[in-house]
């Protein structure tokens, strides 16, 4: 379906219980950016969970993105791009509708952004949920959360989760204000990608966020979730940075940037940790969501598998080969030697390097890194995802992207966060300008992603995104590549490798190195 031209009508102004706010009518839908769903978390907000905004008077213009968290925007620093705005009301929606009509009853569809819970904003024209909308005909929401230490860190007398929270209050918001906008708060679907798909896991599994949202997408998820003792010390850690405690006295005082800083500065020093921070230290990334016991029990995998999440109908799936981005990101795309290979294998793999050696013969060094790698980080703990859904009583849909981006002759193949551009049809924003090197995406690539909406958004209207659900019996899964088909899970041999294995939150496992 082909985007309408643009509609010359006046702007649509909805009443939110904060106050009524003015959007503008963007091809063909209404547009509204920037509302806010919590109270800035400065000053005696900070590292607390998320407080109910503030009701203004008037009508509020909601034309622009809100500023984004901060964050680590990567080797330009912490500023971002010169695009981005500034100030410190991060806690925004921004909501896309057909039409603002309150007895529309669209189904609704929430997303949540990855980046490695340490960077990410809902401005980002990745982002740009225009097509899903207008092909789907449906309503959508873009949020922000806290990343990064304001978000994820372990503080002392700070609330674990603050992220995750800010997620929660955002589905709070959508309850309360979406039937205005035209969407049905009981057709909500949450789902995200990367960090963003952890927090939909997450989600599945807490008990705050029971009853907010009746379907989730779960794309590429990650397998690290903390227990309370490795976020401490992770934590501790990141203060000491800062030659400051982890505390909400010590922290609450510095600057946001200063603290992006401290987590710049560690990332580089985990992988040299693993005998203290195991797993954890080769991801160099210092947060993930925390086992906290009370905003989160435990792991979405034990939490489905108790039957948390049986009522919530499930999407979730991977991309072959994940892990090439960043091999390819560290330079060293298809270079991979047995070392470091074999370190790897050691680390990660469930019966030992043995066992991946026997059942991949003929992988090269590298080729065993990028799939023990893919594995362990996303593929497993989806699938497993699923898995753990079927047994707490509940259905789930798995599917897997195969086909390869186009950038460096293919070399890339199915890399992480490939669905993203697929399912939002923005080919030359982030990511996707490297993984289709710059260029326009071909007939092929807009097929998939039409296909990649048309499956979403039907699971968004029906639970239904067009293939048989997973069973424990024949596996079978939507396999995307230029022809998509229905077939058994292509990964067996990963898949059977991992039987039995439990996602556990991620330990301190030894003595300070």
């Amino acid at each position: 379906m082909t985007i309408p031209g643009p509609v010359q009508s006046a702007e649509p102004v909805v009443r939110t219980a904060g106050g009524a706010v003015r959007g503008r009518t963007e091809d063909g839908l209404a547009v509204f950016r920037g509302i806010p769903f919590a109270q800035p978390p400065v000053g005696d907000a900070r590292f607390a969970a998320p407080r109910r905004p503030r009701p203004w008077d008037g009508i509020r213009e909601a034309y622009a993105f809100g500023p984004p968290p901060p964050q680590d925007f990567g080797a330009a620093g912490t500023a971002g791009p010169p695009d981005v705005p500034g100030g410190d009301d991060w806690l925004t929606v921004n909501v896309w509708t057909p039409a603002p009509d309150p007895a529309a009853h669209r189904p609704v569809m929430v997303w949540i952004y990855g980046g490695a819970y340490k960077l990410g904003h809902s401005g980002n024209p990745a982002y740009d949920a225009r097509r899903i909308a207008a092909d789907g005909d449906l309503v959508v929401v873009t949020l922000n959360y806290r990343v990064g230490m304001e978000g994820f860190a372990h503080i002392e007398d700070a609330p674990a989760n603050r992220g995750l929270l800010d997620q929660v209050a955002a589905l709070v918001w959508v309850q309360e204000n979406i039937a205005a906008f035209g969407g049905d708060p009981d057709q909500v679907t949450i789902f995200g990608e990367s960090a963003g798909a952890g927090s939909v896991a997450a989600l599945l599994a807490m008990p705050r966020a029971a009853g907010l949202f009746r379907r989730a997408v779960a794309q590429s998820v990650p397998g690290t979730f903390f227990s309370t003792e490795l976020a401490a010390d992770i934590g501790t850690a990141l203060a000491a940075e800062l030659g400051l405690s982890p505390t909400v006295a010590d922290l609450s005082g510095v600057a946001p940037d200063q603290l992006v800083k401290a987590g710049q500065a560690l990332a580089p020093k985990m992988p040299g940790n693993v005998a203290r921070w195991g797993r954890a230290a080769p991801t160099v990334t210092p947060y993930a969501p925390v086992v906290d016991g009370e905003f989160l029990p435990v792991t979405p995998w034990q939490a489905l598998a108790s039957g948390a999440a049986r009522d919530i109908e499930l999407m979730t799936g991977h991309n072959r080969d994940e892990n090439r981005l960043f091999t390819m990101m560290a330079g060293k795309l298809g270079q991979i030697g047995e070392d470091r290979a074999s370190t790897a294998l050691r680390l990660y793999a469930p019966g030992g390097e043995s066992a991946y050696r026997a059942a991949f013969p003929d992988a090269t060094a590298n080729d065993l890194y990028e799939h023990v790698q893919t594995d362990w980080l996303f593929a497993m703990p989806s699938l497993h995802l699923a898995e753990a859904q079927l047994a707490g009583g509940g259905r789930a849909h798995v599917y897997e992207l195969t086909w390869p981006a186009p950038a460096f002759g293919g070399a890339l193949g199915a890399c992480h966060a490939l669905d993203v551009p697929l399912l939002f049809g923005t080919f030359q924003a982030d990511l996707a300008q490297l993984q289709f090197g710059g260029a326009a995406p071909s007939e092929e690539a807009l097929a998939l992603s039409a296909r990649f909406r048309a499956a979403w958004t039907a699971f968004a209207r029906t639970g239904d995104p067009g293939w048989p659900a997973y069973d424990a019996q024949r596996h079978l899964v939507r396999v995307f590549d230029a022809e998509p088909t229905v077939a058994p899970y292509p990964e067996e041999t990963s898949r059977r490798l991992w039987e039995g294995h439990e996602f556990t939150a991620l330990p301190l496992v030894g003595p300070e190195a």
